[in-house]
């Protein structure tokens, strides 16, 4: 196994980081976009490996995890359910053993949080969620940095990650593992979170795991939530593994459609996210996604660039 930082880490929730570790992820997420859009050769994960394991499908965070490990020089196998013996006929706990044995990194998208955190207690290599039913750290580090290079990043593209303190972000819709996100990183980066979620889909903060109550604020009202808000972002009304409720949540969700309306009461400069696929129509209309406050292809994009620096500083520490 090839040496890598003194301290192994693993980035399994968005809390696992400091302040401080996002101004430097933010900083080499810019500096690695640069040189992508410059096509600048930039390979410091030569000859390091990356396993992808899925649980749930993917689009975006395959596309992005594996075109980014290849643009840093790295190789990358790629296992589904069908795939690996994951929590099926070998416990998770040999899977990591055996895998981190063979692989530099790993990520997992999966259902519980409890299944990454056991992959990861008993891997020799760092472990990186991809997706949880609880948490998405990587789409709320790529949402993040967005909001930077549109709100906080002078001509020079110097990141200005104080940007942030005082900003509200409005949450419209499930209080699923994007919102739990949200509020992590409301606590952790000094900014409040609106949250506006149909009755007996409110976020749960005891998941989100947050200590301070005063990062966020509920909202009954959609349109109250979006008031002056410096961004509004929503998801889809039915995550992955949760198909079977459909109907139920079209109903309940109705009224929390992000619309022209609701950007309409936000600040003349907020922007729209979503973190993809996105129903036109359902939680979001197509005014509001194609529309010149949105933001979303870069934020796509973006899932690349900063998964890419926080790659980097996994396996090589702090760069520069």
């Amino acid at each position: 196994m090839k040496p890598g930082p003194a301290l192994m880490r693993h980035y399994l929730q968005f809390k696992d980081f400091r302040a401080e570790e996002y101004a430097h992820l933010f900083e080499r997420a810019a500096i690695i976009k640069r040189r992508f859009k410059n096509y600048e050769r930039y390979q410091p994960l030569a000859d390091r490996s990356l396993a992808m394991i899925f649980e749930k499908a993917s689009t975006r965070t395959r596309v992005s995890f594996e075109a980014g490990m290849y643009q840093m020089g790295g190789s990358v196998v790629h296992l589904t359910t069908g795939d690996s013996q994951l929590g099926r006929s070998e416990p998770i706990e040999d899977s990591a053993r055996v895998i981190s044995r063979m692989v530099d990194i790993v990520m997992i998208r999966t259902f519980e949080q409890t299944k990454i955190e056991r992959f990861a207690a008993h891997s020799r290599v760092p472990v990186i969620n991809g997706l949880t039913n609880e948490f998405h750290p990587c789409q709320i580090l790529a949402d993040l940095f967005t909001f930077i290079e549109a709100r906080g990043m002078n001509r020079r593209g110097i990141v200005d990650v104080d940007c942030l303190k005082g900003r509200v972000v409005a949450w419209v819709g499930d209080g699923n593992n994007m919102a739990n996100t949200w509020l992590q990183a409301a606590e952790i980066l000094g900014f409040t979170v609106h949250v506006s979620t149909p009755s007996g889909y409110e976020v749960d903060p005891a998941v989100a795991g947050i200590q301070n109550r005063d990062c966020y604020k509920v909202f009954k009202n959609p349109l109250d939530a979006c008031r002056d808000a410096d961004l509004v972002t929503t998801d889809v009304w039915t995550s992955m593994g949760y198909e079977a409720e459909n109907d139920q949540r079209r109903a309940a969700f109705a009224d929390w459609c992000v619309d022209a309306e609701m950007m309409g009461v936000a600040k003349p400069d907020a922007l729209f996210m979503h973190c993809l696929p996105a129903h036109r129509g359902e939680e979001v209309t197509a005014e509001v996604i194609d529309g010149p406050q949105s933001v979303v292809w870069d934020e796509a994009e973006n899932r690349m660039h900063v998964q890419k620096a926080l790659m980097e500083y996994l396996l090589l520490g702090r760069i520069g």
